[in-house]
């Protein structure tokens, strides 16, 4: 049995449906803050909850077999971070431990974490490798970075396994799960929103920015790729028991450079207008997947082009998200 954190979230989701393809039994939990409980197939059990919460904990890891638990639940929002540090020290931070001493409680010492490339801060090279020097700057990288060395500790005191990805920005959709956070604050869902007329206009923040047209790089990764390195990573445990890898193309779009896609691929306008900076947001975020591919034999397979063709698809499929016209199928 598998426990999925966060697993009616966006990435969380898509990892469940993966896991249950390959004849994995999974549990979720989640509190639905966030996630939505029709992004969880009917084949996974669901419990709703914190994932920090002893006493669910307790039940779920007495109730089931839990062999590995994947650790996708998180506040993940950087300006959220900078206004509300304490909220992500308490979430990311200390409901992990809360996490891991139900773990060790119940003799489970296999996980693999949803980590970020926040963790990094400025990138002093690119594209960002393993070796580079961690120096978060907001608050949502520090937490991620304080639980990988908790991580670390856990694995030499308790002997807990556990693999961690690091990566930028999630992207694009399968067929049935896409992206539809409640609240939303990622590019693409964005412009499609904006091209859609579902809101105003597209807020870009930044257009003075080094880059090629002032606007921030990222390196955009597809869902499919990032639940595809974590399920990997389930078998590498054993060859590989305290192990962090980073997950990229190894190729930055600059914010213009999606809108554009956006507009290609849906033949929309999408009404945008650049605003100042964010806090806390690097002008450039591109990560190496070499060690990955060494070590797991992992490589993207999806392209910006083929990454916003999957996200449009579904978001034209499902206009509404997991409410109303299209929604996915409830758990039981």
């Amino acid at each position: 049995m598998i426990l999925v954190t966060g697993g009616a979230g966006y990435i969380g989701s898509v990892c469940v449906e993966r896991l249950l393809a390959q004849g994995n039994e999974v549990v979720v939990i989640d509190n639905l803050i966030e996630g939505n409980r029709g992004a969880v197939l009917p084949e996974a059990v669901f419990v709703e909850g914190d994932f920090g919460d002893w006493k669910v904990l307790n039940k779920i890891f007495t109730q089931y077999s839990v062999d590995v638990v994947v650790h996708f639940a998180a506040h993940a929002s950087v300006p959220l971070s900078m206004a509300d540090p304490a909220g992500f020290y308490q979430n990311n931070v200390i409901n992990g431990i809360n996490l891991l001493d139900a773990m060790m409680e119940h003799d489970c010492k296999k996980m693999i974490f949803s980590s970020s490339a926040s963790t990094f801060g400025e990138p002093q090279h690119t594209p960002i490798d393993e070796d580079h020097p961690q120096l978060p700057i907001n608050p949502y990288g520090e937490t991620k970075l304080a639980f990988e060395k908790i991580l670390y500790w856990y694995h030499k005191a308790y002997g807990l396994q556990v693999n961690s990805f690091r990566y930028f920005n999630a992207s694009g959709a399968s067929e049935k799960l896409g992206e539809a956070h409640k609240h939303e604050s990622h590019l693409i869902p964005l412009a499609i929103q904006a091209a859609t007329g579902k809101r105003e206009k597209l807020e870009v923040y930044g257009h003075d920015y080094d880059t090629k047209d002032g606007t921030c790089v990222r390196d955009y990764v597809h869902v499919i790729d990032i639940a595809s390195a974590h399920i990997r990573a389930i078998d590498n445990l054993d060859k590989h028991p305290f192990a962090a890898y980073n997950l990229g193309c190894g190729v930055g779009y600059t914010v213009d450079d999606v809108i554009n896609a956006v507009q290609d691929i849906s033949e929309l306008k999408v009404p945008f207008e650049y605003v100042g900076r964010r806090a806390g947001d690097p002008a450039v975020l591109v990560a190496s997947h070499k060690l990955a591919e060494k070590e797991l034999g992992w490589k993207p397979s999806y392209n910006l082009e083929r990454i916003v063709e999957s996200a449009w698809k579904w978001h034209e499929a499902h206009p509404n998200g997991y409410h109303g016209n299209g929604e996915v199928s409830t758990v039981r």
